[in-house]
Order: structure tokens, then sequence, then C-alpha cells
């Protein structure tokens, strides 16, 4: 059996979601938009997930189903102001392949500054020029937590909207007030994948990416699945009434597996309360971080974001945390949460650590 220590790239279902989201998949198939029985009471449950989904952000805005993070963080960087861009250099690629494709259509692009650990400077000058500001609120491949709610606050006092890719904390940790844009995914909260959220502050004006039958209050077009926004929304409340349990649960694995890295290894990204303690970046060297995952069949773990592992290319994260391309091919991804059991991450590390151990015994 394998261990599964990768819950940055995706989180196993929850069985509570499973059995929430079968009645939907079968006898009540009705399309959410229809307006016969089926249909309304496909509907009614839809707005149900709505709330219970919106009950983890903040008030004062309004939640737009997307088929996932990717599509509302397009949504928000094409289809909202014009004018520049200034994003954090370790964003998803998401963020910054879009800004890199609207850099091509002309618009300005420059780039947050970053501490030693990773976290965007939130007393850095913001241009007047610029229109939208981007900042991950945890990085998902060193669990850094960003000083959001003081990066929008700079942002809006320059003119600028603050759009928070929240996919990685969202669930786990409070998602403060302030953004004017939040991205949120149902897999890494337990839910299934192929639906996300955009959430929209009261008085933001946005444009639709998708055009259509105007589904999704005319903004996003598309037919709703019920069972996805179902799961998503039993995801979304397990979250909300187990986010302190969880918490407590991941600290007690971040402790240990601490407790557990051999000499030689070191931690990529803070190691105070500014992570999220799901997640260990670690890095050795003379480690091949992607041998090493072959070498290593019984664990799932990564080298990075799961988005990315086949481009071949050092972490663009890593590199803006001043490491070299050998640092960065010699570190590895390690996530744990709910479901993660203590017997499970020790052996794990055990067969990680084993496994780089005979690499560089080889190697010298």
């Amino acid at each position: 059996m394998t261990v599964y220590l990768d819950y940055q790239a995706t989180t196993p279902l929850a069985p509570e979601v499973r059995g929430a989201m079968l009645p939907w998949i079968t006898e009540k198939f009705g399309n959410p938009h229809s307006t016969h029985k089926l249909g309304r009471e496909a509907a009614a449950m839809v707005e149900v997930a709505r709330e219970a989904v919106s009950a983890l952000l903040p008030p004062g805005g309004k939640l737009y189903f997307t088929s996932g993070a990717t599509e509302a963080i397009n949504w928000a960087m094409r289809c909202t102001r014009a004018g520049g861009l200034m994003v954090s250099p370790t964003e998803h690629a998401a963020v910054l392949d879009t800004a890199e494709w609207l850099k091509a259509k002309k618009r300005s692009l420059r780039f947050l500054t970053l501490d030693d650990h990773g976290l965007p400077n939130a007393k850095q000058e913001i241009p007047g020029t610029v229109a939208l500001v981007a900042a991950m609120l945890v990085n998902n491949e060193i669990g850094a937590i960003a000083p959001v709610a003081k990066l929008a606050k700079q942002a809006q006092a320059a003119g600028a909207l603050f759009l928070c890719d929240a996919v990685q904390g969202f669930g786990r940790i409070p998602v403060p007030s302030g953004p004017d844009l939040i991205a949120i995914s149902a897999h890494k909260i337990h839910g299934p994948k192929g639906i996300g959220a955009l959430w929209v502050k009261n008085g933001v004006e946005i444009e639709p990416l998708l055009l259509g039958g105007g589904q999704e209050g005319g903004l996003r077009s598309g037919t709703l699945s019920p069972a996805l926004c179902v799961g998503f929304g039993t995801a979304a409340t397990i979250a909300r009434q187990r986010m302190e349990a969880d918490a407590d649960h991941v600290k007690l694995l971040f402790d240990e597996a601490m407790a557990l890295i051999p000499r030689g290894w070191e931690l990529n990204g803070p190691s105070s309360s500014d992570r999220y303690k799901g997640n260990l970046n670690l890095r050795c060297e003379g480690v091949d971080a992607a041998r090493l995952m072959s070498d290593v069949r019984g664990v799932a773990f990564s080298a990075g974001s799961a988005c990315a592992s086949g481009s071949g290319r050092p972490s663009h994260v890593l590199r803006a945390l001043g490491l070299s391309d050998v640092e960065a091919r010699s570190s590895i991804r390690i996530g744990f949460g709910r479901y993660t059991t203590r017997s499970e991450l020790r052996e794990g590390l055990r067969l990680i650590f084993a496994a780089a151990a005979s690499q560089s015994s080889l190697a010298a």
C-alpha cells in the first residue's frame, strides 16, 4: 500500500463527501438550470453548497463556481480592470503564466519583492499604474503564509485590486478579510476534482470569461454539476467544523517529522508560525530528487508543484528563495493532513531518508 505524502497536490476524498455526492450522480440527475422539479431541487442544493463554501470566506462578497482555481485565477486576472500587474515571483503557474500572457497583450508586469523565507514584503511601494496585485495565501511548495491582509491594504491604497490564490490555505487556516478576489479549489480540502470558485468582493466589477447561457449570475456560462457543488459544500462544512482539530493534527505530525530529519537535510522556507505545518520542503546536498521519487515507489511525494512536475525545470519558488539549480533539484516536498497517521508518516520518511542515504553512498 502506498503511503500518501503529497497533500499539496491533492487530498483524499472524504467519505462523507462521497456519500453526499452519490445521489446527485444517480437518481437526482436534473439540470440545475431547468425549471421542472428535478431542476429546482438541484438548483436549491447548489445554493446550499454555495453558502457552505462561502462560510469559510470573508463576508461582503459573492461566490461563483468554476471548473477549478485555474479558471478562477484566469477569470480574475483577465476580466477585471485593465492596467499593470504586480505579482509574487513564487505564485502558482496559473498566476504567472496568465501574467505573462497579459504582458504579451501589452500590460506591464512587475514582481513583488520577497524576504529570505519567500514571503512577500508587505511594505513595498506599489506604483499607481498597477491595476491588480496577486499573492497566494499559502505557498504550494514551501508552505509560507503570506501577510495577505497587509498586502491587500497596500494594493488598495495604490488604487489596485488584490487577488489572493487561497487554494492551499482555504479550509486549513482562516482566510483573512482584505482581498478583492479570492480563488479556491475543492480537491485540496478532501472534496472532488473539477470544481473551484472565484469569490468577488461586493462592488468589484468583473466581466465574463466564458460566454453562453449566462449561468452563475450571468457572469460564468456553463451547466453546473450539482454533484460537484454538493461535494464542495460538504467538504467545506467538514473543514469548517474540523479546522482546529486538523490544525492540531498537522502540527503534531510536523513536529514529529522535524525530529526525524537526519543530519544533512535542511528545511526550505520558514520554520516559524509563518508556515503551514502540513508542508515540509527539504533539501540534501547530493540528492537527486527525481531519482529519489523513482527509487521510493511505496511513498507518494513530490519535487514541487504537481502542475509543473513534468517541465524538467528547477522550482521557480526555490530559485526565488536564492537556491541554486542544484539545490532546487535536491529538494523534495512532503505534504500530510487529516487522514495521515503518525505511523504512515514515520514509515514514509524512513523509506525516503534510507533511499537518499543509499543514493549518497553510491555517489561518494
